[in-house]
């Protein structure tokens, strides 16, 4: 028998965590070579993390719940001697588990032989603690939130190994308002921050007072998802100026549309077409009319983009996903049907890859499909627009003829919301870009998807 372990996989560059949020297995378990043994949460994705082999769990080290670093040994497993005694490699992610077309896992070679680093000197000439360095040797993505908003991680203390700093924790502090050092040039002395108002690890005091639960109260900690959850969103409303506009949209005649051609659309492509598709074309070709609503505040500078990725909110069981459909510009109606339903399906199967969460330059969610009429969205960072699609019902509605005269007529009507960042977007950039949405729906063309 052999010995192996089962790692802690870094789902992307920037993280450096992961919470082991369930285990599929138990002690004792027999498993297959690519089964799924365990879940994890990061602030991007949750996934099932595979089997690197064959064999049986015989030790669990991390328990659920718990947040570890990138290449932790959370489990070892004995397999048959001659197996792939390989642990699952720290860059592993997702989509290695959900492929199935693989063969083999992946292998990764041994590293290649290193210098030895140089020692760590602190500002004032003399070398560094070993605290400092771990706590200064935060994931690519902190160190430039820290840099871009001026905070100097080393006065911080995270919640991370050996206090390294998070990204959650660096969001608290952002949150809080918690004052922190200018930015300054390469090689000039840092200013004293203020004291901040911290708890123990890292975690920013609430603002206001902590409920008590009363006697018969059930109190259940937030998972993993739904605490950074309410972290972006709160980050969201106090870094955007949100305004949201409403109107109404006329989706008879895609209903028809959609009607004539859905069973040949369906029997052709295997997909099911829902009106979601229409809505994301007529989204893409306003965003290249608009591209004020497909960019980015950065400081003093709006960065335009190039690429329109539209992200689609997903609501989970467990939470929420927002799953981004790269270059939606270059799809057809059918490209988009495809690519949605996809993404769709795999984000309730936990098979995303920490990609496929990410770059979003718009997004649209859909609480219509709950019933909802309308709603108030927030922004997803750092993007600068979010369009609601609320319930697809029909309605009476006032329709002027040809001859002038007004009629009752029955419409299937739809009511849009844009929450929009008004440090850059006007009302009238916002307005105007749901006008022509709203005009490509009502006159989309009448042809086979």
């Amino acid at each position: 028998m052999a010995r192996i372990d089962v790692s802690m996989p870094q789902m992307g560059e920037s993280i450096a965590e992961g919470t082991l949020s369930r285990w599929l297995k138990k002690v004792g378990d027999e498993v297959r070579r690519d089964e799924p043994i365990f879940e994890i949460s990061t602030d991007k994705v949750d996934a099932e993390i595979p089997a690197p082999s064959a064999g049986v769990i015989v030790e669990i080290l991390v328990q659920e719940g718990e947040t570890v670093p990138v290449q932790t040994v959370v489990a070892r497993m004995e397999t048959e001697k001659g197996a792939a005694a390989v642990a699952a490699t720290p860059d592993a992610g997702p989509s290695a588990a959900a492929s199935a077309t693989a063969a083999t896992p992946a292998v990764a070679a041994p590293p290649a032989a290193a210098a030895p680093p140089a020692p760590a000197v602190a500002d004032d000439g003399g070398p560094e603690s070993l605290e400092t360095r771990l706590r200064t040797k935060s994931s690519p993505l902190v160190r430039k939130m820290a840099a871009e908003h001026g905070v100097d991680i080393s006065v911080l203390r995270g919640s991370g190994l050996s206090g390294r700093v998070t990204r959650k924790d660096l969001l608290e502090v952002l949150e809080k308002g918690v004052p922190t050092a200018a930015p300054t040039a390469p090689g000039s002395p840092i200013a004293p921050s203020a004291p901040s108002m911290h708890a123990p690890g890292g975690v920013a005091v609430e603002d206001g007072p902590i409920p008590e639960a009363w006697p018969g109260d059930t109190v259940e900690p937030m998972s993993r998802m739904r605490s950074l959850i309410s972290q972006h969103m709160t980050v969201s409303r106090r870094t955007s100026a949100h305004v949201t506009s409403f109107f109404e949209v006329d989706f008879t005649r895609v209903a028809r549309i959609r009607a004539k051609h859905r069973r040949e659309f369906e029997e052709a492509t295997g997909q099911k077409l829902t009106y979601m598709p229409f809505v994301i074309k007529a989204v893409v070709d306003g965003l290249k009319q608009f591209p004020i609503l497909n960019s980015s505040v950065a400081g003093d500078s709006i960065i335009y983009r190039k690429e329109i990725n539209i992200g689609i909110a997903v609501a989970l069981d467990w939470g929420l996903l927002v799953p981004v459909i790269r270059n939606a510009d270059d799809l057809s109606l059918t490209g988009i049907t495809r690519a949605l339903n996809d993404l769709a399906s795999r984000a309730r199967a936990k098979k995303l890859s920490p990609e496929e969460v990410q770059n979003g330059t718009f997004t649209i969610t859909n609480p219509g499909g709950f019933g909802s009429l309308m709603g108030t969205p927030i922004i997803n960072q750092p993007q600068v627009a979010i369009m609601g699609l609320g319930a697809i019902e029909k309605r009476p509605k006032v329709i002027t003829g040809p001859d002038g005269e007004d009629t009752i007529a029955i419409r299937t009507c739809s009511y849009f919301s844009l929450s929009f960042d008004h440090r850059i977007i006007d009302g009238a950039a916002a307005d105007n870009f749901l006008a022509y949405v709203k005009r490509q729906i009502e006159t989309f063309p009448d042809g086979a998807p």
